[in-house]
Order: structure tokens, then C-alpha cells, then sequence
């Protein structure tokens, strides 16, 4: 299913066609992305991050500066995630009284939405790459071919592990994705926080205004913790083009992780981006042209 959207304009490629497309997963979920349809048959895959959305400023930043050199690009919810959303329906309550008295109330209320199907879960890195599956045999099956799968932050991980699993794109770009999956979770969820899910079973992630933002169980930490990245990377074709790149002032996840990517990937090249943070905010220009080079040097060695 898809619905076209007003046409953007480009100074080297004047006709970019946006089109949302809603794509079932292996789970029958619904997957909605934004496709960036220059009418090539080439076409890159994008991918969020965690907790994050095809609008994230980078990934729709990277689609129309792909689209721009004239390479169609998809970026797309991961099941259980999109941009929120609110469904106002009214709710009805009888009361029953005595013989035919009846009264109804009309309750308003809210419900929190995201575009595409399915629930949020902590982790979920291989359950995600099964999204990116689809994903991609969607678009084998209209006559495309995947030039290259790009994700950031914990999308980078799943492009990996795509690439570990099922060996049939040739360009992968891994965006300042975590290498040590133990990383970074008692910076997040606190000191204590294994002893707490041990007790209670999960543990209720909240904000400032003390909001539940997401649940992590035990099971799903056990997911993350089991989702070994070294052993995945060595099973990578040698065969694969692998682009890693990561800021040097990344405070979520160290540029140290993009190091240990180097070492274990055959066929891969590491590029820094000096000052830069884990949204390369202030360097989004380098961000590009780093990635549109790599793609472009792929697309004619293929």
C-alpha cells in the first residue's frame, strides 16, 4: 500500500517523488516508511536508531541528500516504533436500573499511537533484522536493487547483523553503532539495575515527569546481553563493503566500539568525525559526504 506525497524538488535531480509505503513483516505487522523514489532502480535501506523514528533529523537528512545524487532511499519504522500519535474515541458505559431505566456516559479519551504495528520491546536486534528482511524482499520483489542497508545507532547494529545472517547486500554502513552490547545500560538504567529486574521481573523506564517511557524485562535484557556482535561481524562476507563511522565526542556509546569493529571486519573502512556527538548535530554535511561517497564508490565497483 502506498500514498503519494507533494514532489520535492533537487537542483541536480529536479523530480523526487515521496511515497509512504505500509510493508508487512514476518509477524503480519505493518511497517510504514517514507520512500525517497527517484525513479532509480537503485535504492538504500535506512534504519533508526533506538527509541527513534524515520524523522530522526539524520536519517531524513541522508534520504534526501541520497535522493539529491539521484539513488532512491526508504527509511522506515522498525516494528513497535514511529512518531507518536493521538486517536481520540469515545468510550460507552450502560447503567442499569431497575425495569427499562438506562443511562449512558460518553467517556473521551486518548490513545497513544505509533505509525507502525506492533509493541515496543527493549533490545530486539535479531527481531529487527527480520523487519529489515522484509523490508528488503519487498522491494527484490518490485524490481529494485538494495545498492546498500545504512543504520544509526542501534540500527547500525542491526545492519550488521542483517549482514552476518543473510549475506545478500554488498554495502552496509554501520552509524556509530555499539559494539559491546553491556555498554551503556548502567548509564542508562542504573547501578543496580540487574538485581532489580531479577526481583520485580522488568523495571518501568521513566522521564522527568515521571511518565513511563518503556519497560525492559528480563527477558528482553537477556536479549541485548546474548546479542554477541564480535561473533556476528566474523560471519560477514569478506565479499561485503562495511562503512563505519562514528563521532570522536560520542557520550553514548565510545568511538573505542568503532575500533573494535575495525579489527574484526575484513572488508571495512573506519572514518572519524572529529568533535562530532552520537546525532552528529553540528556535522551533518561530513556525515553525508562520507556515506554518499562510500555508496557511490559501491554502486560502481558493482
Amino acid at each position: 500500500m502506498s500514498q503519494s506525497q507533494p514532489q520535492s524538488q533537487s537542483s541536480q535531480n529536479p523530480v523526487v517523488k515521496q511515497h509512504k509505503l505500509v510493508i508487512p513483516n514476518k509477524h503480519g505487522e505493518k511497517l510504514v516508511g517514507i520512500l525517497h523514489d527517484t525513479g532509480s532502480t537503485e535504492i538504500v535501506i535506512v534504519c533508526h536508531g533506538f527509541r527513534s523514528t524515520k524523522e530522526d533529523t539524520t536519517m531524513v537528512n541522508l534520504a534526501v541528500a541520497l535522493a539529491n545524487e539521484g539513488i532512491s532511499a526508504f527509511r522506515f519504522d522498525f516494528a513497535g516504533n514511529g512518531p507518536l500519535y493521538y486517536v481520540e474515541f469515545a468510550v460507552w458505559n450502560c447503567l442499569f436500573g431497575n425495569g427499562a431505566y438506562r443511562e449512558f456516559i460518553v467517556v473521551n479519551a486518548l490513545a497513544v499511537m505509533v505509525e507502525s504495528e506492533g509493541s515496543f520491546a527493549y533490545a530486539n536486534y535479531w527481531r529487527e533484522a527480520d523487519d529489515l528482511r522484509a523490508v528488503i524482499q519487498y522491494f527484490c520483489g518490485a524490481n529494485r536493487v538494495i545498492s546498500a542497508i545504512l543504520g544509526h545507532s542501534k540500527g547500525g547494529g542491526v545492519v550488521l547483523l542483517y549482514a552476518s545472517k543473510y549475506h545478500d547486500i554488498h554495502n552496509v554502513v554501520n552509524l556509530s553503532g555499539r559494539y559491546e552490547m553491556r555498554g551503556g545500560i548502567e548509564e542508562r538504567l542504573g547501578k543496580d539495575i540487574m538485581e532489580r529486574i531479577e526481583q520485580d521481573g522488568f523495571i518501568d523506564v521513566k522521564n522527568s515527569t515521571g511518565s513511563v517511557e518503556y519497560r525492559v524485562t528480563k527477558e528482553s535484557m537477556m536479549d541485548r546481553l546474548n546479542t554477541n556482535m564480535h561473533e556476528a561481524c566474523l560471519q560477514i562476507d569478506k565479499e561485503c563493503r562495511v562503512l563505519t563511522v562514528h563521532g570522536s565526542a560520542d557520550t553514548i556509546i565510545p568511538v573505542q566500539d568503532a575500533h573494535e569493529f575495525a579489527k574484526i571486519i575484513p572488508n571495512h573502512k573506519l572514518h572519524i568525525v572529529e568533535g562530532a556527538n552520537h546525532g552528529y548535530t553540528k556535522h551533518q554535511a561530513e556525515l553525508a559526504s562520507v556515506v554518499l561517497n562510500f555508496i557511490k564508490e559501491g554502486l560502481k565497483q558493482n
